[in-house]
């Protein structure tokens, strides 16, 4: 297994001076370590026996359908590159804040703070693995990722949901995000079409 990539300090300077994610400032954070607590949940770093139960929740057919991006198949080697590799390198590179979702000290889904720049703000992402569905787990993680950028200078932060994953635009509407609009044919999908996806956006205040 491959060891946390230490993080580059030009990368944290980046973000601390707005050059690569607006007004967010982690001048006093380190991601590689950084949690998030709610008063269920623990979203925290990716540790490397959090393997098993990535591998077994990205077999869900409804978790492969929403989220392109999850590599098919989805192998054991695969959910180890994420939980080993990948994760902890965006977060020691400055990139973004992925976490394991942790309730009552078991694995139920994966949450994330993308620190893209732009306009938009932080992205926030978020997938619940299929036992723990129904609990209101996603909603609780993407209100607690939002309130962790906006409370540290992000002006705006944001989401994307498919048009048809009528489950995920819920979600965000209980996690304080606003519908802002339809985005025309910015989801790749695995067949090679693409489609449309609700932008749903969250100011500081609100």
């Amino acid at each position: 297994m491959s060891s946390t990539p230490r993080p580059r300090p030009e990368a944290r300077r980046e973000l601390a001076s707005g050059e690569g994610a607006g007004v967010l400032s982690l001048t006093d954070v380190d991601l590689t370590t950084e949690v998030v607590r709610t008063d269920r949940l623990v979203l925290r770093p990716y540790r490397p026996d959090d393997d098993d139960e990535v591998f077994r929740a990205c077999q869900d057919p409804e978790t492969q359908r929403w989220i392109s991006a999850i590599p098919l198949p989805y192998t054991p080697d695969v959910a180890r590159e994420w939980v080993c590799v990948t994760a902890p390198r965006e977060r020691a590179e400055g990139k973004g804040m992925p976490t394991a979702i942790q309730a009552d000290g078991a694995f139920v889904g994966s949450a994330g703070c993308h620190l893209v720049p732009g306009r938009l703000g932080p992205e926030v992402g978020y997938w619940i693995a299929p036992w723990a569905r129904g609990r209101g787990y996603a909603a609780e993680a993407a209100h607690a990722l939002a309130d962790w950028a906006l409370g540290r200078g992000a002006p705006r932060v944001h989401l994307y949901a498919d048009v048809r994953n009528t489950a995920s635009q819920a979600v965000a509407r209980r996690a304080g995000f606003t519908p802002e609009g339809t985005v025309r044919s910015c989801l790749a999908y695995r067949d090679g079409t693409r489609g449309d996806a609700v932008l749903f956006g969250r100011l500081a205040g609100e």
